[in-house]
């Protein structure tokens, strides 16, 4: 039996093959010769490669040749991303040499579709947020100018179409010129997500249940559904609550035990989108594997 630790790159990756017996054989390979690192392993190999934007692809590529494959979770295991000596070599012996102890701390790797509707979503929140930047920007050309506006009325064609027109200084009519061409585009592009999210949410498991509930949408549900994955890999409601981020802080020392503020651990957008759906939201995150049907 072997562990192979692999510290993995955009075109590259470093690895560390360690047998039972404490032996070690280091070697570097190029990700366009993975069929030569694929040959060589067995079917009783461990792996361990740390979560990056590649690991689903090489994961994908090796999984069906090996017994076990640990994907690690980077936040977690402080020993290479605080490590004095940070070397593709070192990092993939420690990959080798925890996993060999079996301490190396998990990451879950979603299901391809739950992980699809997640891109989306995490894309139409950048442009959610890029929307709002140049709606602000409009608002305040126009205080400005002295001119009355409000910023809902930059989220409609209808508001917009009039914008162009007014009188402006030619340096500032090009801004605003540019600024209402791209606010339209956003604003498409966002609506498309939005229905492609629908669209595909809707084949999740849990997906009518949760969205049937007052205040969570079908776009909400797609969301929340997306971050949380297969809901059986939490041990319980307050583990999933705790992958939110909203459970308190806790600072335990001897007989003295205090709570402090939501620890914002986990999903920024899943617990965004949980805030958003305000307080039916709030009584029902804890709870939310009892919609698995």
């Amino acid at each position: 039996m072997r562990f192979i630790g692999v510290d993995l790159h955009s075109n590259s990756m470093t690895v560390c093959f360690l047998t039972a017996s404490g032996k070690e054989e280091l070697q570097a390979y190029s990700l366009s010769a993975l069929a030569e690192f694929r040959q060589r392993l067995r079917r009783t190999d461990w792996i361990a490669v740390e979560a990056t934007g590649n690991t689903r692809w090489f994961v994908g590529q090796i999984k069906e040749r090996v017994g076990r494959v640990v994907i690690v979770n980077p936040n977690q295991f402080e020993v290479i991303r605080k490590s004095v000596k940070k070397t593709d070599r070192h990092d993939a012996r420690a990959l080798a040499q925890f996993l060999s102890k079996d301490l190396l701390p998990e990451a879950r790797l979603k299901d391809e579709r739950a992980a699809q509707i997640n891109s989306l979503a995490e894309t139409r929140d950048k442009l959610v947020k890029l929307r709002t930047t140049l709606v602000n920007k409009l608002h305040a050309l126009h205080r400005g100018r002295g001119i009355n506006s409000r910023r809902s009325q930059f989220l409609s064609e209808k508001g917009l179409r009039g914008v162009p027109a007014r009188d402006w200084g030619a340096a500032t009519r090009v801004e605003v010129e540019v600024i209402v061409t791209q606010l339209r585009s956003i604003q498409d592009g966002i609506q498309r997500l939005g229905a492609q999210m629908a669209e595909s949410g809707a084949q999740l498991k849990g997906h009518a249940n949760l969205a049937s509930i007052k205040g969570i949408g079908p776009k909400a549900a797609s969301i929340l559904l997306s971050v949380i994955g297969e809901v059986n890999d939490f041990e319980s409601e307050e583990k999933l609550a705790s992958y939110f981020g909203i459970v308190p802080r806790v600072s335990n020392s001897n007989e003295t035990v205090q709570h402090g503020r939501i620890t914002k651990r986990g999903s920024k957008l899943g617990r965004t989108t949980l805030v958003q759906c305000t307080l039916v939201a709030k009584k029902y995150s804890p709870y939310l594997q009892n919609f698995y049907v």
